[in-house]
């Protein structure tokens, strides 16, 4: 990307395209275009391709998705697959009609099937079954990932497709019905703390392992892939280190302040008993990430203070 290139970023208001474009400000890239759902609704396809015929981006970042956890997953799968496929589908396809000269598709670790040998490298895609809780949304970027090489393949295009671990932090959702297990500790022991709770109520066991990356981190490995790799295969985009819940919760509780019990509601689903992504391939090409979870974690808790998110 030249500095003065025209740069699409769809999904520029979420955790992942928030990041992207805080990237790409620091690097003095100039052309940024982003838009609104009110703006622009990418599930409508003629409003897409109206959108692409007139602004004619160079480069697309596709961060847009509808994301959510366990419990969203699980209740509202129609519209997980429904929404992902079709705004995918309608930014992919008028990236093609109108000569975008490069794409990044925006995955999703869960692309992986549940019971994954760890580290999880990148062609053990489809290899198993998925994890049922989030398997409408995996599909979904699964249909992604395979439509970027399929373009690629019949028409020559340079769509590339990453496969970010679980993400945190500027942007994130705090919501309590919605959000990822980070995020959604960091809410209940700020809540628990304010209003003097003796207990915070975790879901599930505590024992699955997880691995987190400061999405600061993933949208600078995005900016340095879209520089640097033009090749169909995916990518993994991680730390190559994991947690237990338990031990997240713990630090999560010394960041916040909170002075009261962790109890385990072992009536909820632990999902996915570990995730941890391989990231030689990522090593290799020349980017790590840089930023350690706890210091991530102390960020992201400091701004949403600061900005009255909690």
């Amino acid at each position: 990307m030249e500095k003065n290139s025209k740069i699409y970023i769809a999904g520029h208001r979420g955790l992942v395209g928030s990041a992207i474009v805080r990237n790409l400000e620091k690097n003095n890239y100039t052309r940024l275009i982003t838009k609104t759902r009110v703006e622009l609704d990418l599930l409508d396809y003629q409003k897409t391709a109206k959108f692409f015929q007139k602004e004619k981006p160079e480069y697309v970042f596709l961060a847009a998705a509808k994301v959510g956890g366990i419990k969203a997953n699980e209740d509202y799968p129609a519209e997980f697959i429904f929404e992902n496929l079709t705004l995918q589908n309608n930014i992919i396809h008028n990236a093609y009609l109108t000569g975008v000269k490069k794409l990044l598709f925006l995955g999703s670790s869960c692309i992986y099937p549940r019971h994954c040998p760890q580290p999880i490298k990148e062609e053990y895609l489809l290899t198993g079954s998925l994890e049922k809780t989030n398997e409408a949304y995996a599909i979904a970027k699964i249909a992604g990932i395979k439509m970027c090489q399929a373009y690629n393949k019949q028409y020559g295009t340079n769509f590339i497709s990453v496969m970010p671990t679980n993400l945190y932090g500027i942007n994130d959702n705090f919501d309590l019905e919605s959000s990822h297990v980070l995020p959604a500790l960091l809410r209940k022991f700020h809540n628990a703390k304010v209003t003097n709770a003796k207990e915070v109520i975790m879901w599930g066991t505590g024992s699955p392992r997880r691995e987190f990356m400061f999405a600061d981190d993933l949208a600078d490995a995005c900016v340095f892939l879209m520089n640097n790799y033009s090749d169909g295969e995916i990518v993994n985009i991680g730390t190559g280190e994991d947690i237990t819940i338990k031990d997240l919760a713990t630090l999560i509780k010394k960041i916040v302040g909170y002075e009261g019990k962790i109890v385990n509601d072992e009536t909820k689903p632990d999902g996915t008993p570990r995730k941890l992504l391989d990231v030689s391939k990522l090593h290799k090409l020349g980017w790590k990430h840089r930023t350690p979870l706890e210091e991530g974690i102390r960020t992201t808790y400091d701004w949403f203070l600061k900005n009255g998110k909690l």
